[in-house]
């Protein structure tokens, strides 16, 4: 299958108090269109960065990174930002909301930067496929984490991307509420033929995944099937 991501010997070094610090040590991977990739691996590790260079929001030190079909190496930060905006979607484990805007006018929002004349047609339908129809102009203060998070949802797969990224997506939700919400994401993925690369601490949830990819100092230590990574716990 085509690969939505590669990675190339990709490194990332980063200046601290304590001098350069090597967060990703040579990292090479595909993944391919349409799959479901755990990343796992301790605190530390370079999980979270990992994610961030896929996305284009950290640059890598050195290195080939490719994200659908584009080298993200020549790319200014403002052609970083196209790709993000129509290949790209993020959920963070904070809901990253905006407070004075209602949840259709958070859903919209990316796609208004984008000129998109159908943006709360849109929105509101993206709403409706999290089950958050009824609660189109109620403000992020006026919903539960689970319902801000769904929020956050729509918005990643409004434009409906190639890659949705998830770092930590139901971190700051109670276990009943954080099952909803990645039952959403693997659903809407799904549907969408969308490839999910997934940061998570729980081998549960890794092992919904098609694939477990282990992180520790910054290398990728281990690249496994779901019933080989949990048969090793």
């Amino acid at each position: 299958m085509t690969a939505i991501v590669r990675f190339s010997d990709v490194r990332l070094d980063m200046a601290s108090d304590a001098g350069m610090v090597n967060i990703l040590r040579g990292i090479t991977l595909d993944i391919a269109s349409g799959e479901i990739a755990a990343v796992v691996g301790p605190s530390g590790a370079g999980k979270s960065s990992l994610m961030m260079v896929a996305g284009g929001l950290e640059r890598a030190t050195s290195g080939r990174v490719e994200v659908a079909g584009r080298d993200l190496g020549p790319l200014d930060d403002d052609a970083r930002a196209r790709l993000r905006r129509d290949h790209i979607g993020i959920v963070f484990q904070g809901f990253h909301l905006i407070p004075t805007m209602t949840a259709l006018e958070n859903v919209a929002l990316p796609l208004e930067f984008s000129g998109r004349r159908d943006s709360f047609a849109l929105a509101q339908a993206a709403l409706e496929r999290v089950g958050l129809g009824h609660r189109l102009e109620h403000y992020p203060a006026q919903l539960s984490g689970g319902e801000q998070q769904r929020v956050a949802v729509a918005r990643a797969f409004v434009g409906r991307p190639k890659l949705l990224l998830a770092d930590e997506p139901t971190g700051n939700l109670d276990t009943a509420t954080g099952k909803q919400v990645m039952d959403l994401l693997f659903a809407l993925a799904r549907a969408d033929g969308a490839t999910l690369i997934l940061i998570t601490h729980d081998m549960a949830l890794a092992g919904r995944c098609d694939r477990i990819l282990r992180i520790a100092d910054g290398l990728l230590v281990a690249d496994e099937r779901p019933a080989v990574a949990l048969a090793a716990q």
